[in-house]
């Protein structure tokens, strides 16, 4: 299993929209490519312009698979819109 962790910084006049945009169009799209497993938004309790998501898809190829899909690819530009930086670090789940 691959587990993904995106760490964004949001301004916070665009909080609101950033979350609506997860729950509405991200996290739905995602659940509709193969190999997904599950994706949770979480937001820093010292920081509310930090926030995590975490996504984990069955195996490699299915995460090369949403990042590199289409539905993924359109989705960039409203969310590249919503944050100020972000970065990105992959892991194997072992246990």
């Amino acid at each position: 299993m691959i587990e993904r962790h995106i760490t964004f910084t949001v301004s916070p006049d665009q909080a609101s929209d950033f979350e609506r945009f997860f729950t509405e169009r991200y996290r739905p799209a995602m659940a509709a490519s193969p190999g997904y497993v599950r994706v949770d938004l979480l937001r820093e309790a010292e920081d509310a312009t930090k926030y995590q998501m975490v996504l984990r898809f069955q195996d490699l190829d299915a995460s090369v698979g949403w990042r590199t899909s289409p539905v993924h690819q359109g989705l960039q530009p409203d969310l590249n819109a919503l944050v100020s930086n972000s970065a990105v670090q992959a892991y194997e789940v072992i246990a």
